[in-house]
């Protein structure tokens, strides 16, 4: 209670970061001789203390209370710890205060920081009555405009680790010397401390780890298939092994390590494999994980689908060419009611059968061309008696058409009638004018091979 205290050499506390590293700060000490004593904050611890009876406590600062009015200094009571407060303590303590002529109280929190300044300020109000007058805040109206105050803080400094902070790779010192003019920073740290905002530092950088391995991973599991495709496109080679004889097969692939790449140290996004220069091959241990299981899976089912589909395009080509029905010129539409209930028709999508039907028909189509001029050839005496034009009258066509109808070779073509009736008059025209460029066989006519024959053995020598 004296009104004069002595401070020389006392070290001065002017953040939370210093508590328990002060080597760490600059050392400031209060001046020396003796300091005037203008008023006093009586403090109240109203939690529940270890073997500490509270009416006993209550009982001593009443006692100091009475040494301190002797002063006639004002006082504030403050209730400290009201964090972890007891109700009947709190009560018993403003109870207290109301019967020492109603002394002004202050709950506090200095964990929370909760009214330690509003403390202060009443005993500097009482002190100089020029002041206004502080409003006394009760604790939890003012711990929830303080969550409210540093949560305000906390998303305005996120916001500016945020913008400043863009790669995992940051360092604190370096970012916190950038931060420190801008005022997010500044409030923040006056509200919670350097820690504090090293630790949401930490998080927005482990933060952006993750979603750097996480696109590493996406990239690596998007270009494994491209690597089993190079290294292991034979379902016979891997088809009966096991998964860890798979790996030693890979392993021995030439180009394995152009795509993949062995760690020593394992898992690979546990590793600084992503950051360093090898990162865009496959870390080898992928494989194992059930991400990297499931594609190798579907590697071999593709495999699998990929000998089915062959298998049944096989099939189908085969069904094709046994098929009765499938006649030359015979459109699609028409063919497909009959393949329809075969086991391979599920297996394939509509164009891949359109495809290799349209193949087909082009061969069934040509072949029946070929035929069908070997019919006329033998059929030669129907093609004698012309006008000199060599073009034939409708009676005679008719004719001709009468005659060869009864033939299988004739009736192969009659889908494709324009056609049909286009080879009887080329072949009519080759009749009367016999040119290899009218010959049936075209390119292969023997006139055009022989001359391509004698060209090519008895080309000039270039000129010296």
């Amino acid at each position: 209670a004296a009104t004069k205290l002595a401070s020389a050499e006392k070290l001065m506390y002017f953040c939370t970061d210093q508590l328990g590293l002060e080597q760490d700060f600059e050392q400031k000490q209060m001046p020396d001789g003796k300091l005037p004593v203008d008023g006093f904050l009586l403090c109240v611890d109203v939690s529940r203390g270890m073997n500490r009876n509270f009416d006993e406590q209550l009982k001593f600062v009443s006692n100091l209370y009475n040494q301190l009015a002797k002063t006639k200094k004002p006082v504030v009571v403050v209730l400290t710890k009201c964090d972890e407060g007891v109700e009947r303590y709190i009560r018993d303590a403003h109870a207290f205060a109301l019967g020492k002529k109603n002394l002004q109280v202050v709950e506090t929190s200095a964990r929370s920081n909760v009214n330690v300044e509003l403390a202060f300020g009443t005993l500097v109000q009482l002190v100089d009555r020029s002041r206004g007058k502080a409003k006394i805040v009760p604790y939890f109206e003012a711990l929830k405009q303080q969550s409210q105050q540093i949560a305000a803080a906390k998303d305005r400094y996120e916001w500016l680790v945020g913008r400043a902070v863009k790669s995992h790779r940051e360092a604190w010192p370096d970012v916190s010397r950038r931060m420190r003019p801008a005022p997010e920073y500044q409030d923040y740290v006056y509200l919670e401390g350097t820690q504090k905002a090293k630790k949401l530092f930490l998080q927005h950088v482990q933060r952006l780890k993750r979603e750097h391995v996480e696109r590493r991973r996406r990239a690596y599991l998007a270009l494994l298939p491209q690597a089993l495709d190079a290294l292991v496109p034979d379902l016979d080679e891997i088809d009966r092994l096991s998964r860890a004889e798979a790996e030693k097969l890979l392993e021995a692939k030439p180009d394995f390590l152009k795509w993949f790449v062995v760690l020593e140290e394992t898992p690979w996004d546990a590793t600084g494999h992503a950051d360093g220069a090898d990162g865009e091959r496959i870390p080898f241990d992928l494989l194992e994980t059930p991400a990297g299981e499931r594609l190798y899976e579907a590697h071999l089912e593709k495999l699998r689908d990929e000998r089915k589909r062959a298998e049944m395009r096989r099939a189908f080509r085969e069904n094709l060419e046994s098929s009765p029905f499938v006649t030359p010129g015979k459109p699609w539409e028409e063919a497909r009611s009959f393949i329809m209930n075969e086991d391979f028709y599920l297996w394939l999508e509509e164009p891949v059968y359109m495809d290799i039907y349209g193949k087909h028909q082009r061969q069934l189509i040509e072949r029946a061309k070929e035929d069908f001029q070997e019919l006329l050839l033998e059929y030669s005496e129907l093609f004698y008696e012309l006008e000199l034009d060599a073009k034939p009258s409708k009676e005679k066509m008719g004719v001709i058409q009468e005659v060869l109808g009864e033939e299988q070779r004739f009736k192969a073509l009659q889908k494709l009638q324009a056609e049909r009736d286009a080879l009887i008059l080329k072949h009519i025209h080759f009749v009367y004018h016999p040119t290899k460029e009218t010959c049936p066989s075209c390119a292969a006519c023997v006139d055009a091979r022989v001359e391509q024959l004698l060209g090519s053995r008895f080309a000039r020598p270039p000129e010296r």
